[in-house]
């Protein structure tokens, strides 16, 4: 079965940590692109960060190979070293015992990545990728948004 390839990139924000804080994601497809962005009025940038991965890929209606590009090591390293699988299987627990954080969005994003065929590229933030930048432009701005109420 041929998957259709989807390019994602997706970033998060916060305005103190924890506070206001908002996700951004574009997912491009066939040269068209989608916006999709949200926040919450009371978060840290780690939940927004993975907010905005779990939103992208929810909104795929079909099975996809998707690249999903991000600058935060959290969310890369935390599929990609395994962490997240291991701390579900030990019951939302790290290494060293103390429990996991955010195991909500990671357990949500775990089996989303069980749908779709994903790999996570790292890109370094503020470092000039067009699509970092829009997706920091899109975060920010829901931050604020957040921050106004």
């Amino acid at each position: 079965m041929i998957l259709k390839h989807v390019y994602m990139y997706s970033d998060g924000a916060c305005k103190g940590n924890p506070g206001p804080g908002g996700w951004g994601t574009i997912i491009v497809y066939n040269n068209v692109e989608k916006e999709l962005s949200g926040g919450e009025a009371h978060t840290t940038n780690n939940r927004m960060e993975l907010s905005g991965a779990i939103a992208g890929l929810k909104a795929l209606k079909e099975h996809c190979e998707v690249t999903l590009t991000s600058d935060s090591k959290y969310l890369v390293d935390g599929i990609t070293k395994g962490w997240a699988a291991g701390w579900r299987k030990n019951g939302w627990r790290k290494a060293d015992k103390k429990p996991a954080l955010n195991p909500d969005l990671w357990g949500e994003l775990l089996d989303l990545l069980e749908i779709h065929r994903v790999e996570l590229v790292w890109v370094k933030g503020h470092a000039g990728h067009p699509y970092n930048e829009r997706c920091d432009a899109l975060a920010v701005a829901q931050s604020e948004q957040y921050s106004k109420s």
